[in-house]
């Protein structure tokens, strides 16, 4: 289980303490201010509580949904466009507005870590936003598997989101002559 460096103080009281059950091998120090009692952690759990106001997006988030089986190089990010840069080569960060942050966040359970990942809903727009910038064969591998689910997403918080969202005509025509 992973601790912060605030959650070991709590329980060991001191840094000292603390610097003491590293040496027994009953904590061990993950990263910069993360703490496991496990000398080894997923590098996704690890991603999750360092930056626990981002969401994962894009590449990853397709992934974790299903609906795609290319397994992302790197951890795609989205964070406050007044966010810290991430340096970190793992992570792809992306930037987004204050207001649309929240927009389709959902929290799911992923080989046993616990993530923010926007909904499918939301992803089906980012796809479509970020069209271009993608290979091609990945985008249609993911608007095939899109039709394949389009009963079970909900329209209504599609229409939503697009509204909010830059490029919400562009998004809607192309939801219409792609994916419905």
């Amino acid at each position: 289980m992973l601790f912060t460096y605030e959650t070991c103080i709590k329980k060991y009281k001191t840094d000292y303490q603390l610097r003491k059950q590293i040496e027994m091998g009953n904590v061990f120090k993950i990263d910069k201010g993360i703490y496991s009692d496990c000398k080894y952690e997923s590098d996704l759990a690890v991603i999750g509580m360092k930056y626990p106001n981002a969401v994962f997006t894009l590449n990853s988030a397709f992934y974790f949904h299903g609906l795609t089986d290319t397994i992302p190089r790197m951890y795609y990010l989205e964070t406050d466009k007044d966010a810290t840069k991430i340096r970190d080569e793992k992570v792809k960060q992306i930037f987004d507005n204050h207001e649309s942050m929240e927009l389709g966040v959902v929290e799911m359970d992923y080989d046993g870590t616990k993530i923010k990942v926007f909904n499918k809903e939301r992803l089906l727009i980012e796809l479509i936003r970020n069209k271009n910038k993608l290979p091609f064969d990945y985008y249609k591998e993911i608007i095939c598997n899109y039709r394949k689910l389009i009963h079970e997403l909900d329209i209504q918080a599609i229409q939503e989101y697009a509204l909010v969202l830059p490029k919400s005509n562009m998004v809607m025509e192309t939801i219409q002559m792609e994916v419905l």
